[in-house]
C-alpha cells in the first residue's frame, strides 16, 4: 500500500537544515502544492529553517509561485541552481546577501543527479571554462556571502577541466501525472520529463525522503511501462492534487505532451516590432538539416517566425528541458513545445549539446564587448544566471546572439520596409567590458566557431581582429545611429549590406522557398 499524504504533511516532513531538491522546468513539472504549504507552515512557526536548496532552473512565474514562495529571510541558508530569472524574489535575496548562492550550469545540474545517484563526487566537464564559472574568475560563487569553493580546476589527461562538487541531499518534491497502486509514476500530461527519475534514485540512494505529486490514483498494471518514469519503490509518499496545470498559464494542452498534434497555421504571427525583426533577421541564419537551440528572449520568438513561414519541418528545434521537434513556447510556456516528435530526460539533451551536436544555436545578450564576450547572467540590479546558455554557446557550432542594440526607453516604428528610431535607449548593450563572462569570445575565435550578432539595426560577425559591422537597417544612419551607439569602433565591412527590407514589412517573407534551396550545414 503506497502512501499518501497531504501537501502539509509533506511540508512537515521537512526539517531544519535539510538539503532539498525541488524538481521542475520553468513552469513545468513543480510541484505547487507542496511549495504552497511549505511557505505557509514557515510563515506560521519559523521552520523549517537555514535549509539548503537545489533546484535546476527557473522554477516560479516570475514574482510568484514555484521558488518565490521560498523568498523569505532564514527559511533557505544556501542555494544552488542554474537560472533565476523566473523567481524574482529569490534572486533579490542573494543579491542583497541574504543567502549563499551557487550558479552552476544548467547541464551540469541535470547531470549532477546522476553523478549523486551513483554517490560520485561531483561532474568533471570542460563547460564554464574560461567563463565565470572557471575558479580563476568567480567559481560560479552569486556574492561575498558564499565563501566556499564547489568548482575546482582540475588537469586530466593533458587538458583543463573544471570539477563540480557536488552536495548529498535528504529530501526531494517531485511531480509527475499518474500513480498507480504499487507507486509507478507516469507523466503523460507533462510537457518535460526533466531529470525527476535521477533525483529519486539520488535522494533514495541517499537514504532520504521522496515526495511525488500527482494528478490522479490508476489500477495496478495499468500504465505502459514505457510511459514509466520513476519506479514505486524510489518514492516514499505521494501528495495527490487533481488540479495540477500544466504550466503556470495552461491547464492542459495535449499537444504540449504528444497526445495530440495542434495545426501549426493555428498559430498567429506576433506584431511587427523591433523583436519581431530582430528574431526575423535571426532566422535567416537558419539552414536546412539545423538541429538548433532555442533561447530565453527575442531567441525564443523565431518559432514564430518558423511557423509563419512554414519552415518547422525544414530543420529540428530542440529545448533545453528535454523537447525535440515541434515549435518551441515562450514566456511562461518556455520549455515546452506544440507538437513535440521526442521528450527525452534533460540529462540526456545536455549530453547532446556538450559533445557538441547542435548545428546552431540562438540566444540573446545584455552586453557586448569588443572581444566578443557576452553577458547574459549579471548586469544592472539582476542577477539571472547561466541556465543552459554557457553549455550550449561552448558547443554549438553556429551562434546567433539576438537584443536591440541600445535598451531603457528604446522606441522604434517599424514599417515600410524600414525602421525609425523615434527614442534611443537610456544606455549602451555594447559596452567596453562586459560586467560578467557569460560566453568568451576569444575562446570561440580559437575553437573555429561562428558567431553573429544580430540587433534590429544591425549586424555584426565576430571575426579573428574582433566584431565586425556586415549590415544595417534601411532608414538608419551609419554614424549616429549605429557606431555612436557603441563604446568602441568595430572595423566597417568594405561591402556593407542594407538588411533586407521584408524583415521590416508585414506578412511573410517567403523564407521557405529560400531555405528549399539554401546549402545544408554541411555545405557551408
Amino acid at each position: 500500500m503506497i502512501s499518501f499524504i497531504t501537501p502539509d504533511e509533506a511540508a512537515g516532513l521537512v526539517c531544519d537544515g535539510d538539503i532539498l531538491v525541488v524538481g521542475g522546468n520553468g513552469g513545468t513539472g513543480v510541484p505547487e502544492a507542496i511549495l504552497e504549504s511549505l511557505e505557509k507552515r514557515f510563515l506560521a512557526c519559523s521552520h523549517p529553517a537555514g535549509l539548503t536548496l537545489i533546484h535546476v532552473t527557473g522554477i516560479g512565474a516570475v514574482t510568484e509561485k514555484g521558488l518565490c514562495r521560498l523568498a523569505h529571510d532564514a527559511l533557505v541558508s544556501r542555494v544552488f541552481g542554474s537560472n533565476f530569472g523566473l523567481q524574482l524574489p529569490f534572486m533579490k535575496l542573494i543579491v542583497e546577501e541574504r543567502m549563499e548562492g551557487y550558479n552552476f550550469p544548467q547541464g551540469v545540474m541535470t547531470q549532477m543527479f546522476r553523478a549523486m545517484a551513483a554517490k560520485q563526487p561531483g561532474v568533471i566537464t570542460h563547460v564554464g571554462l574560461q567563463t565565470y564559472m572557471d575558479p580563476r574568475q568567480e567559481g560560479g560563487r552569486m556574492n561575498a556571502r558564499t565563501r566556499e569553493p564547489m568548482i575546482e580546476l582540475v588537469e586530466l589527461a593533458g587538458n583543463e577541466w573544471l570539477f563540480y562538487r557536488a552536495p548529498t541531499p535528504n529530501i526531494a518534491f517531485l511531480r509527475g501525472t499518474s500513480v498507480d497502486e504499487d507507486g509507478y509514476v507516469s507523466m503523460e500530461h507533462e510537457a518535460t520529463t526533466r531529470e525527476d527519475l535521477s533525483i529519486a534514485q539520488a535522494v533514495h540512494n541517499a537514504g532520504g525522503t521522496v515526495i511525488c505529486q500527482v494528478k490522479r490514483q490508476v489500477k495496478r498494471g495499468t500504465l505502459h511501462p514505457q510511459m514509466v518514469k520513476i519506479p514505486g519503490f524510489l518514492i516514499d509518499h505521494f501528495v495527490l492534487e487533481p488540479k495540477q496545470m500544466q504550466t503556470y498559464t495552461t491547464v492542459y494542452d495535449p499537444s504540449r505532451c504528444g497526445e495530440t498534434r495542434m495545426p501549426i497555421s493555428a498559430l498567429k504571427p506576433d506584431l511587427l516590432t523591433e523583436k519581431r525583426v530582430i528574431a526575423r533577421r535571426a532566422a535567416l541564419e537558419l539552414r536546412p538539416g539545423d538541429i538548433v537551440n532555442l533561447g530565453v528572449g527575442v531567441s525564443a520568438m523565431i518559432p514564430n517566425v518558423a511557423a509563419e513561414e512554414g519552415i518547422e519541418d525544414i530543420m529540428t528545434l530542440t529545448v533545453e528541458a528535454g523537447v525535440i521537434g515541434g515549435v518551441p513556447g515562450y514566456a511562461r510556456e518556455f520549455g515546452t513545445a506544440y507538437n513535440p516528435r521526442a521528450i527525452i530526460d534533460q540529462p540526456y539533451q545536455f549530453d547532446f549539446y556538450d559533445g557538441g551536436g547542435l548545428t546552431c544555436a540562438f540566444l540573446s545578450f545584455a552586453e557586448v564587448d569588443a572581444e566578443g564576450h557576452v553577458n547574459v547572467t549579471r548586469f544592472g540590479d539582476r542577477y539571472d544566471g547561466a541556465g543552459g546558455f554557457i553549455d550550449i554557446t561552448q558547443n554549438a557550432r553556429r551562434l546567433v546572439f539576438s537584443g536591440t542594440l541600445t535598451g531603457g526607453g528604446l522606441d522604434i516604428a517599424v514599417g515600410d520596409g524600414g525602421l525609425a528610431i523615434r527614442r534611443e535607449g537610456e544606455f549602451r548593450k555594447f559596452v567596453p567590458k562586459v560586467g560578467q563572462i557569460s560566453f568568451n569570445g576569444r575562446l570561440a575565435r580559437e575553437k573555429g566557431q561562428s558567431v553573429t550578432f544580430v540587433s534590429e539595426r544591425a549586424v555584426f560577425r565576430l571575426e579573428a581582429e574582433g566584431l565586425v559591422l556586415t549590415e544595417i537597417a534601411p532608414g538608419v544612419r551609419l554614424k549616429e545611429d549605429v557606431l555612436d551607439q557603441l563604446a568602441f569602433a568595430p572595423r566597417v565591412a568594405c561591402d556593407l549590406k542594407t538588411m533586407d527590407a521584408r524583415l521590416f514589412a508585414e506578412g511573410s517573407m517567403g523564407l521557405g522557398k529560400a531555405l528549399a534551396t539554401a546549402g545544408t550545414e554541411e555545405d557551408r
